[in-house]
């Protein structure tokens, strides 16, 4: 991992700004790219493909409709579907199971986060042995992986454009950054029609997600002029649609919209890296289990004005308000309540007397490094306690 920097956000980073950047997925975006899936795996010489989902994802019957389009394009397929919200490495071991019983020669990512970390946790185990402890960190592969393809059925994580898997250990509920380019998926396919069975509630959520990944990679130390285009991108479709496919759950285009938005945010996130508002989420789902989305949302309203100290001019620059940290804040805080999700973390089942422990676990995230303001212990038990 490059190491972190703590140089002043006050200006946009210019050209001059260095970055390495490698090339993402293939994107296929469109109503109805999913019956493509068979098309596209024959185009990349995939035999038997091992196709990973969720049971709740697999009801709405997408999965399935994909695999049918694999079988007619003369491609082998096994549905797995016992993947769970926050993959664990059991998780992962058994599809690393199933993947060898099935002899799968690539693998398909079907579903939220969830479903594509498993998938990518089981190429790393697949192609390199091992477990996933051993990849815990930046570029620890040492042979190239099984290709795979990613269809996200939410529009959140843009998992689909990351070359990372969040994996959590069954026993301690560490929750492991994997990262190494060489798992990055060959293609990305962004249907609209896969997200609108996503319940208004998961929808919510994971917009919710999206939103604070475009703003925290927005100011994080890590940006630069390409990542900075991403975030921008995806902050404008974002925000401009998440009140809308609430209110019309079957409009594609805010569907496409919210889709499109959240995989420019995780290929902003490819490209710099996140903040505090993440730091201090992964602790409140390990100690209480509190969705991912819903902890990040709850932190970002106090994140944002504690950031606002060194980084009012880039809100305002990214909302083109005046008061954009308190702008932000109010938004974020409506976008909860329309969502149905709790604003504090009171409400949420956290413990007040756990703050000081969440607060030594959040400075210990690798991302809490990438904060435009450094953030001590005391500094994030300001948040928890600003949020709770």
């Amino acid at each position: 991992m490059p190491e972190a920097t703590n140089e002043g956000n006050g200006a946009t980073p210019g050209l001059a700004s260095p970055f390495d950047a490698h090339p993402g997925p293939r994107v296929v975006y469109g109503v109805g790219a999913v019956e493509r899936l068979g098309e596209l795996a024959a185009e990349l010489g995939l035999k038997r493909v091992l196709l990973v989902t969720d049971k709740g994802v697999r009801r709405t019957g997408h999965p399935d409709r994909g695999a049918d389009s694999l079988r007619k394009a003369g491609v082998n397929v096994l549905v797995f579907d016992a993947v769970e919200e926050n993959p664990t490495t059991r998780h992962v071991d058994a599809c690393v199971a199933a993947a060898r019983e099935f002899d799968a020669d690539s693998l398909i990512g079907f579903g939220g986060g969830s479903s594509m970390d498993a998938a990518k946790g089981a190429n790393f185990l697949l192609s390199n042995g091992g477990q996933m402890a051993d990849y815990w960190g930046i570029g620890k592969a040492t042979t190239p992986m099984l290709p795979m393809i990613a269809v996200p059925t939410t529009a959140g994580t843009g998992s689909e454009a990351q070359s990372f898997a969040l994996i959590s250990d069954e026993q301690t509920h560490q929750k492991m950054a994997c990262g190494d380019k060489k798992v990055m998926c060959k293609v990305a396919v962004l249907d609209p029609v896969v997200t609108a069975t996503c319940p208004a509630h998961v929808t919510a959520v994971v917009g919710v997600d999206a939103l604070a990944h475009a703003l925290e990679t927005y100011v994080c130390n890590r940006r630069n002029a390409l990542s900075l285009a991403f975030s921008q991108a995806a902050w404008k479709l974002l925000s401009e649609n998440f009140e809308r496919v609430l209110g019309e759950p079957h409009d594609m285009e805010a569907r496409g919209a919210m889709l499109l938005g959240a995989h420019l945010a995780g290929s902003a996130i490819e490209r710099s890296m996140l903040g505090a508002a993440h730091a201090a989420a992964n602790p409140l789902t390990a100690h209480f289990g509190v969705t991912h989305g819903i902890a990040v949302g709850v932190m970002l309203p106090a994140v944002v004005r504690f950031n606002a100290h060194g980084c009012l001019e880039d809100y305002r620059e990214l909302t083109g308000t005046h008061d954009a940290a308190d702008y932000i804040a109010a938004r974020i805080k409506g976008w909860l309540m329309m969502g149905g999700i709790p604003k504090k973390l009171r409400d949420c089942g956290v413990d007040e007397t756990a703050i000081p422990q969440l607060a030594e676990d959040a400075a210990k995230q690798w991302t809490a490094a990438f904060n435009p303001r450094p953030l001590s212990v005391g500094d994030f038990e300001g948040l928890y306690r600003a949020a709770f």
